[in-house]
């Protein structure tokens, strides 16, 4: 047999190389996630940090994905919804249309979802919202997903509490959204089961910019109430989203509205914008004003503070469970389509096995157990105000659900 020349003996070794390197590295399938967050708008305290989670957990899924071995990596595109619906609706369209992606984490509010919903529903997408909670949304078999409890669980929780405050009057308003009017609903039947009694104000406009008719009303009802049940029994509750910055700004100037406590729905938790307004903050202290939040489980996760700090160091805001829903989407995302390859191509598989995967998930907002309509289950709520700390004012837990 005749030597092989230098020049032939690297082309054969070449040839070698290059089959062994296809034969044990995968072809890598990249499944974009789109995010619809409010980022520039209302509640985006939230949006802000759900996309700081979002971009974490990209790097967290995608590091496990190729530990792993899995031919799968995950990338993602985010929409600034800043709350509205027809932003929200545009923004799947698009990233359905030119983008090619048939997963979403958001958006953040039932109004926005109910919204997408039917789209979803047409073209096979599966939606998880890290913080929807409107119970009219609680349908069986369709593409929605949420990693939040709904009103019901949050709308009796706050209820429980305001009663063992002493209140048995709560005046109740909601913004004219469905879940804003959901909590105010669930908040209205839950307390009158209590034994206490509810006046339920009609829900008022989304566009709205000016209070001064609904304060004459609350100073009013107010006054009555509290000649009958005394201050310290009379509440006033309000499911709201931002907006409630220029109610709180305007109230300040009525001693009447400032005399009894004030509660919130989850859409003013942390809040950066009634942070920032001096005459709206001042009438959040001054009321013992508290908003829930979906709480995290009393055994922290492992990973909890490194996230936290993550997010916090990205957007100066301190994470809550919503956002951390985010992270813990993502995850639940990727395992279930490292775990089940081809599921995708399978619209009815991918919410089966979507929906095992949470189930056995435990994450950094503890376990994720959804219901037979793709809703989380069961939470307990920590209950956010606004702390006045030697003249430094910042949101801090004050308070859990009983």
């Amino acid at each position: 047999m005749k030597k092989l020349t230098g020049i032939c003996m690297l082309l054969i070794l070449s040839m070698l190389f290059s089959c062994k390197k296809s034969d044990t590295t995968p072809n890598i399938t990249t499944l974009k996630i789109g995010g619809l967050y409010s980022i520039t708008g209302s509640w985006s305290s939230l949006g802000k940090n759900s996309q700081a989670a979002m971009n974490l957990a990209l790097v967290d899924v995608n590091n496990y994905l190729t530990e792993r071995g899995s031919e799968f990596r995950l990338s993602t595109v985010v929409f600034d919804t800043q709350l509205d619906t027809s932003s929200a609706k545009n923004s799947m369209q698009r990233g359905f249309n030119d983008n090619g992606i048939r997963v979403f984490i958001g958006p953040q509010s039932s109004a926005e979802l109910a919204v997408v919903r039917q789209f979803a529903n047409d073209n096979k997408i599966l939606v998880v919202s890290q913080s929807s909670t409107a119970s009219s949304l609680s349908i069986p078999d369709d593409a929605i997903f949420r990693f939040c409890p709904g009103d019901a669980v949050e709308g009796a929780a706050m209820s429980k509490s305001i009663y063992a405050a002493g209140k048995r009057m709560l005046i109740t308003m909601a913004r004219n959204d469905d879940g804003n009017i959901g909590l105010q609903t669930r908040v209205n039947a839950a307390f009158t089961a209590l034994g206490g009694q509810v006046d339920p104000i009609n829900p008022y406009s989304t566009s709205i910019t000016d209070f001064s008719a609904l304060i004459a009303q609350l100073h009013t009802r107010i006054q009555q109430y509290t000649a009958t049940y005394g201050a310290s029994g009379v509440g006033v509750y309000i499911a709201s989203f931002d907006e409630l910055v220029v109610l709180f700004r305007q109230a300040i100037t009525d001693p009447v509205l400032s005399s009894v406590n004030w509660y919130g729905g989850d859409g003013m938790v942390q809040s950066a914008a009634l942070l920032a307004d001096v005459n709206a903050r001042n009438f959040a202290v001054t009321t013992g004003f508290f908003a829930p939040n979906f709480g995290l489980p009393t055994e922290a996760h492992p990973d909890l503070n490194r996230i936290i700090t993550a997010i916090q160091s990205a957007t100066g805001i301190s994470p809550d469970a919503y956002a951390l829903s985010v992270y813990d989407a993502m995850w639940v995302i990727g395992r279930t389509i490292s775990s089940y390859p081809g599921v995708m191509d399978n619209f009815t598989q991918l919410k089966t096995d979507f929906s095992h995967e949470a189930n056995q998930y435990f994450g950094i907002t503890g376990a994720v157990l959804l219901n037979a309509n793709g809703d989380r289950n069961v939470g307990s709520f920590d209950y956010w105000g606004i702390v006045n700390q030697g003249g430094n004012y910042s949101w801090k837990v004050t308070g859990k659900s009983l």
